[in-house]
């Protein structure tokens, strides 16, 4: 049974988890509900059953956006007893021939392995990797406070990242490069977007992860999983006087126990179907034409021994993106939007155990993969998914103990929030970057006095950063408790 609450969170991803952090520090009573066994979210770790003792990621496995977002630097994860282990390698692009693109943590590395294009590649990053600070600002803030790195003194790496983005987000994004390496290497990253390419919020992704990869933590992996973020933020909130109570699914109002403010870590689709007609109509109307992007279809897999690429030194990246080059990638990416499957689709791998032993069972280890494809496709992309890693690491297929997949449509299963398997809880596009998830000048309020959505849905948008919550949680904070904004520190 659960007990009243001054704030009830629906949902236990990190947004969710974040904002209950924020109020239950502030001395607030607070209660998170979780329709799922356990909490967390797309940050879950848990064991599938494929081999004794292996623990795969349920979606999200690395992380520059968490050691990179002011709110967690401030709680300070490795306070909390995460530990975020950082590749030497942030991310890998393999090419046909053997060879590949490697974006080294160390950002003369790359330049030097890039060759004749090394030059533009530090001209691109170089000044973003220098300036993370505002372009995390500019690109991780609420999209409605004027960020840092607009003031005097920050304006250069604010200034830079607009101009890359313009320029890799249009036709121009050839321009700066002679070979097929570097653009290719860019591009990868380009498509956690799952987008059309070039477009200007795939290039804001970009160069955001990209700058990230040359800095502070790099692509780092939580040892153990990214369960370990969750963990840390779930024990903080009990240590405040929280609670986190699973198993309980929100599906109208009535299961919502009393309380003075609600913050939905939700989708709009969801918030809308528990409160319905309570709703302002207008606000309701804006909301229910929030826009869904394309899915993602999940391929978990248990391997005998490392993936044999082929190129030198992907095997050091904890993160590959297996799509070819940039011709192919953009090829992959303009089928899925147009509702086809690509015959060679975009995957994004990551293996932990490139710098996390204790995720490996003897010679076993997990491999996380996720083939981009049309919104609630109910395509199993296993060998779709196989063939394109066999394509770069010939051999794979030998390695293979098991597998599984988890198909766009069934996503939702798992997570509310992926409707039609979009694992960005909305399309990203320049448009819904701002009116995330509708047109109006607080993004957090749902059109029903004290009610919030607090979920990827809302700025900055996805990914494992809690900003979400916290930019939501100041404002219940403000505006219905009328309380200053608590201390996150240790």
């Amino acid at each position: 049974m659960v007990g009243r609450a001054e704030v009830v969170v629906v949902g236990s991803g990190p947004n969710g988890l974040a904002a209950a952090v924020t109020c239950a520090r502030a001395g607030l009573a607070v209660t998170v509900l979780e329709a799922q066994p356990t909490a967390g979210g797309g940050a879950r770790t848990l064991d599938l059953g494929l081999a004794d003792g292996i623990v795969h990621d349920i979606c999200s496995a690395v992380h520059p956006m968490a050691w990179a977002s002011p709110f967690f630097a401030e709680l300070d994860l490795r306070a909390h007893g995460v530990e975020l282990l950082t590749p030497e390698v942030s991310f890998a692009q393999p090419l046909d021939g053997g060879r590949a693109g490697i974006a080294w943590r160390d950002l003369d590395r790359t330049v030097e392995g890039l060759g004749p294009d090394g030059p533009a590649w530090r001209s691109l990053m170089g000044r973003l990797a220098e300036h993370w600070e505002a372009v995390v600002a500019v690109a991780m803030g609420d999209k409605r406070s004027i960020p840092p790195g607009l003031l005097p003194g920050g304006i250069p790496g604010a200034a830079a990242f607009g101009l890359a983005v313009l320029e890799q987000g249009t036709r121009a994004w050839d321009r700066r490069f002679s070979g097929d390496v570097a653009p290719a290497l860019l591009t990868g990253v380009a498509a956690h977007a799952i987008s059309p390419l070039p477009s200007l919020s795939a290039a804001g992704t970009a160069l955001l992860l990209g700058a990230l990869a040359h800095a502070g933590d790099g692509w780092p992996i939580p040892r153990g999983g990214s369960q370990a973020i969750v963990d840390a933020l779930r024990a903080d909130l009990e240590a405040h006087g929280g609670e986190v109570v699973t198993d309980h699914v929100v599906r109208t109002e009535a299961d919502l126990p009393p309380a003075h403010a609600y913050l939905f870590d939700t989708t709009p689709r969801t918030l809308v179907r528990v409160l319905g007609d309570s709703l302002a109509p207008r606000a309701r109307r804006q909301l229910e034409a929030f826009r869904y992007g394309n899915g993602a279809a999940k391929v978990d897999y248990v391997l005998s021994g490392p993936v044999p690429w082929a190129a030198p030194d992907v095997e050091r990246s904890g993160t590959v993106h297996v799509g070819g080059s940039r011709a192919d990638m953009a090829r992959a990416e303009a089928d899925v939007a147009a509702g086809r499957h690509a015959e060679r689709p975009m995957v994004l791998a990551s293996d932990p155990t490139v710098v996390d032993e204790s995720r490996r069972r003897g010679n076993l280890r997990p491999f996380w993969a996720y083939a981009h494809v049309p919104s609630g496709s109910t395509v199993d992309v296993t060998e779709a998914v196989t063939a394109q890693v066999e394509r770069f690491a010939p051999g794979f297929r030998d390695v293979v103990v098991a597998s599984r997949c988890v198909p766009a449509a069934q996503l939702a299963h798992h997570n509310q929030n992926y409707v039609g398997g979009d694992i960005a809880a909305g399309a990203v596009s320049m448009y819904q970057m701002f009116a995330r998830p509708r047109p109006v000048w607080e993004p957090y309020r749902t059109g029903r006095d004290g009610v919030y959505l607090c979920s990827s849905s809302t700025p900055p948008g996805p990914g494992v950063h809690g900003l979400s919550g916290f930019h939501a949680a100041r404002r219940v904070l403000r505006e219905v408790f009328d309380c200053p904004v608590p201390s996150l520190a240790p």
